[in-house]
């Protein structure tokens, strides 16, 4: 479900679970302990993918319901651990987001150092609030620094999808790109960063992700707030109509 692409001393990490990619407990750990372990195996950046037309719709639902307590502690615990891996990397994240992104997809690039989106009929957003949960506070703080307060407020309280376009108008992504050209274009991303003087680079790199780093820590507290938020009665009921949607589509 996580393939291990080379190319030279850039690692892509391409999901790979049908149909849709969705994070539920295996896919999150595995994608966790790859880029903890990426700088250690020689990697200098990270891409992360997907299949042409989905990055990842966001997280396993179907899965995660058939989990009790203690199952969804440990699965937050695991996937607030993800969060944090991708805001405190030592190298340079380009997510190459090669199709929809809802919620957990958008998290993955919203986090990341750089996003190149596919043109079309795609969507990326954080519509957590949707089936009752919250975006999450690093990835609150990651996109006010890319769009501003007021944007990221409306973005987050009203659950709003955009497309390419808008996205790349707004500054949610930084780079737009036919389907079959957005893994090379961040990879080429990838490329120019690391021709720079390594020492300066990081140094400005860690001064401006600062504040997202900040909020990422502590992941087993939030994961706490998190698995009580899950089982209210308000996000269990939302969660239940996602589930009836679905199963008519």
């Amino acid at each position: 479900m996580l393939e291990r692409i080379e190319h030279d001393t850039i690692l892509e990490l391409r999901l790979n679970k049908p149909p849709v990619n969705a994070l539920g407990p295996e896919l999150t750990a595995a994608l966790r302990d790859a880029i903890l372990a990426a700088p250690d195996q020689g990697a200098r950046a990270i891409v992360l993918s997907g299949q042409p037309g989905m990055l990842s719709a966001g997280l396993d639902v179907a899965a995660l319901l058939k989990l009790d307590r203690a199952g969804i502690k440990a699965f937050f615990t695991d996937f607030f651990d993800l969060l944090r891996a991708i805001a405190t990397s030592p190298v340079p994240i380009s997510a190459a987001i090669t199709g929809h992104a809802p919620a957990g997809g958008a998290v993955l690039g919203v986090l990341s150092d750089y996003r190149v989106m596919a043109e079309g009929r795609y969507r990326i957003g954080l519509n957590e609030v949707e089936v009752g949960l919250k975006v999450p506070p690093g990835v609150q703080v990651a996109l006010k620094l890319l769009v501003g307060h007021l944007q990221a407020s409306r973005l987050c309280v009203q659950a709003k999808m955009l497309g390419t376009e808008q996205a790349h108008a707004m500054g949610m992504v930084d780079e737009k790109a036919p389907v079959d050209e957005v893994i090379e274009r961040s990879l080429a991303w990838c490329r120019q960063v690391l021709a720079l003087p390594p020492i300066a680079m990081q140094r400005e790199r860690a001064y401006f992700r600062a504040p997202l780093i900040e909020a990422c820590e502590r992941p087993e507290a939030v994961a706490e707030e998190y698995t009580e938020l899950w089982f209210s009665k308000e996000t269990q009921s939302a969660m239940a109509a996602l589930m009836e949607r679905l199963a008519k589509k």
